[in-house]
This record gives C-alpha cells, structure tokens and sequence, in this order.
C-alpha cells in the first residue's frame, strides 16, 4: 500500500514539475524604449537582451515612445540587435520619431497602435541647428538601407530625412514626413496594426506567452540623466565654481568636497553609461597631480599648463562626443568663471580673503615708500657710535643709521655729516671743527 502511494506522488510531482516547465517555456521579453536614445539606454538594452538569451526567451519586444535621440547610439543599437539570435520586434505605442523611427525599421518587425506615428527623423545638431550635408546624406542612407534590407519603401524612410522629398499623394516638398499607423499599413511601411500586446503576440504565434516587464535600474536611470548635455553642464559648473571657492577659502572644507563629488559624478555617470572610459579618469587624476604639483613652485609652469590641458581633454574624452565635450567645457568655465567673481566679492566683503591675501595696497600717495626716504639727512650732522671701517653707525637728531664712508676710517663719538644719499645708502664724512 505504501509502494502506490509512493508511485503516485512520484508522478504527481513530475506531472507538477512537467506543467511548471511547459507553463514557463513561452516567455516574451519586453524592453522599453521611453524618452530619449542616449548610451545609458543603450547599456539597459544590452543587459536586458542578456538576461532574455539567458532564460531561454521565445522572443523580445521594443515598445516604442520616444521622440528620438543620439545618431550614435541608434547605430550601436542596429549593431547590438544584429548581434543578438533572438527575433527583435518593434510595437510603436504612441510615437517612434527621428532615431526612434530608424530602431523600429531596424526590428525583426514593425508593428504599431492605433493612433501611433512614425518618422521626423532629420539629423539635428546639439543646438538645435541643422546639421551639414555630409551628416544628413549619411543618415538618409542608412534609413534608406535598413528599408530595404526589410522590404520597406527607401523612398519614404529618406522623406523622414529630408523636407525636399515629396511623394505623391504621401508628402509634399518643403514637408518632413511623419506616418500615421494607419497611413504606414495602407503604404505596406509597417507590418500590422494591433490594439494590444496581447494581439500582438497571438500574431505572433506566441499567445499565452508570459510577459517579462524589464526596466533601467537606478544606476541606469542616473547614469542616463547625468550624462545629458543640460545636466553635464549644470555638474561641471558647479565642480569648477566649488573649486573656485575652495581656494578662496583657507584650508580643506565643504567647497573642496563638493567639487570631488561633482566631478565624480560626472566622470562615474560617462563610465556607468558607457561612454567614458578609464583612459579618461586616469587623465583627469594625472591632470590634477600635476596642478597638485604646481602649486608648491611658485610661478605658472609646465606643470600648470600640462594639469589644465589633461583635465580638459579628459572631461571632452569622456563625453557622448567630442562637440558635445567641447561645448560643455566652454559653457562650464563661463558659468563658473562668472560666479566665481561673484563669490570673490563676496568673500572679499565679508573680510575672509584678508587672512591671506593682501587686498590692499601701500602706494606712496597714503604715505608709503618701498624703501626709507633718506633725502632729507643731506648736510645734517651727527656723531659716530662705533667705528666706521668703513660703514658703521651713526646718530642722528636722537635717531641711529646704518652708514658708510667714502673709504676712510672715523672712530667712534666722531662728529660726522652726511654729504649724499643713494637710496637706502647713506655716506657720511668727518666734520671738521671749523664745519
């Protein structure tokens, strides 16, 4: 009796384990792809491709609402989907525009929502500005070819690129091109239109499949943050303007903290992103031993020079790129530059500055002379103290000099005049009785 109870649990458990393992054997990853395309998004999508590949994923799928974002990171992100064996598929949600528009042609497949839209990818500048035409015509051919390469309309993906495209009964001249989801189905740009995920999925083949929500975790979601132009800015600002105020005031303090804080967060939120590297922290320390350095030669040398130079180049080094690391840089030092003024007269009110920096000035219109003025002694008469052999001292109107003589020898308690001054060299000779 024992023996069948046995053998039954025996089979109950591996018919529980046999469901557990068919229950779970569908599972579909789902990465969003929300706000802007920056390098910290792009280090959320690697991991997340990872743990999908590593738990045996049916498949993964982009949610798509985004207005756009880094042309560099779009092209890592084709490179990383082309890498991966898992089918990539595109659900645009709400909107898929500009770097967005070129991810989702880049997907296993292109679906959107109702309502949705898709294009307005013309390649802008930092500022806002337009960009060259050599950027532009790159851009346009990768557009163009990732439409083809999925059998897309090239001529529609370069209308999203350029406003002087015009497309009949699609675009006209003068017009970036943005599709609607309905529009982009009629057109065959698209794949389908589907309401839900769900529907999505039955589409698929993958109905009932369990969905894995993943999502940037906090050292994502700030490294992402930090490493805006906007933001990098404000955080260099502020690392200079500390240091600023740091040496204005005397010794180690919050100032001096602050500014190691700012610039860790800088350096740490590129390295966490993706986008810097150790070459760029090790610069940046190496340029700060060499000021470390300087500042216990006096003068400016090569030692100050080089320290500035390795810190520059490493805060450029370390951003998203080069234009974006040389505008920081200059919009940084104008910002602290103006402030640190502001915190130099501030310091200068309070009095703080005076423990260690002469603020005023001994000019000889307040009475001050960079040396005795001894003019007014010519012809006066005194009387030696000690021996002159040939300088000595000698008392003057109840006042003791330091003295010399033309050459010869007086002894003390000698009547003396003087007869010239150079500086602070007075000369004396000895006074005759008949003088």
């Amino acid at each position: 009796m024992s023996r069948r109870v046995c053998v039954i649990l025996f089979f109950l458990f591996a018919l529980l384990l046999y469901s557990r393992s068919f229950s779970s054997s569908v599972e579909v990853y789902l990465v969003p792809v929300k706000g802007q395309i920056e390098p910290g998004w792009l280090v959320f999508l690697e991991r997340a491709l990872g743990e999908a590949a590593d738990a045996g994923a049916s498949a993964v799928i982009l949610e798509f609402n985004t207005p756009g974002g880094y042309i560099d990171t779009a092209l890592e992100t084709r490179q990383l989907l082309d890498g991966t064996e898992l089918p990539a598929y595109a659900y645009v949600d709400q909107q898929a525009l500009s770097a967005g528009a070129y991810l989702a042609m880049v997907a296993d497949g292109l679906y959107m929502a109702p309502g949705s839209t898709i294009g307005a990818a013309e390649p802008r500048l930092l500022g806002g500005e337009a960009a060259d035409e050599k950027l532009v015509s790159a851009w346009e051919g990768e557009m163009k070819g990732v439409a083809e390469r999925r059998g897309r309309d090239p001529e529609i993906a370069a209308a999203m690129v350029r406003q002087e495209i015009s497309i009949e009964g699609v675009v006209s001249s003068n017009e970036l091109l943005t599709l609607t989801a309905s529009s982009a189905d009629e057109l065959d740009f698209s794949d389908g239109t589907f309401d839900s995920r769900q529907e999505l999925l039955g589409h698929l083949g993958l109905e009932g499949a369990e969905i894995i929500q993943t999502n940037p975790s906090g050292w994502e979601r700030l490294s992402g943050w930090l490493i805006r132009p906007t933001v990098a800015s404000v955080v260099l600002s502020l690392a200079f303007l500390f240091l600023i105020v740091e040496v204005l005031s005397a010794g180690f303090g919050v100032a001096g903290l602050g500014s190691i804080l700012c610039f860790g967060l800088y350096f740490g939120g590129h390295y966490f992103a993706g986008v810097a590297g150790w070459p760029s922290i090790f610069l940046f320390v190496f340029g700060v031993i060499l000021l470390l350095v300087e500042a216990f030669f006096p003068g400016f040398g090569i030692f100050g020079a080089g320290g500035l130079v390795a810190v520059a180049v490493s805060i450029v080094l370390a951003a998203v790129s080069a234009t974006a690391g040389l505008i920081m840089l200059l919009v940084s030092f104008l910002v602290s530059g103006i402030m640190g003024y502001v915190a130099f007269k501030f310091f200068q009110r309070r009095g703080t500055l005076r423990r260690f920096i002469l603020l005023e000035a001994a000019t000889r219109d307040q009475g001050y002379s960079s040396s005795s003025n001894y003019k007014q002694l010519v012809g006066e008469a005194g009387k030696t103290v000690t021996p002159m052999r040939p300088s000595g001292i000698v008392e003057i109107g109840g006042k003791r000099f330091d003295v010399v003589t033309q050459g010869e020898f007086i002894e003390a308690d000698v009547p003396v005049e003087v007869i010239d001054v150079e500086g602070w060299r007075i000369v004396v000779r000895k006074k005759e009785a008949d003088e």
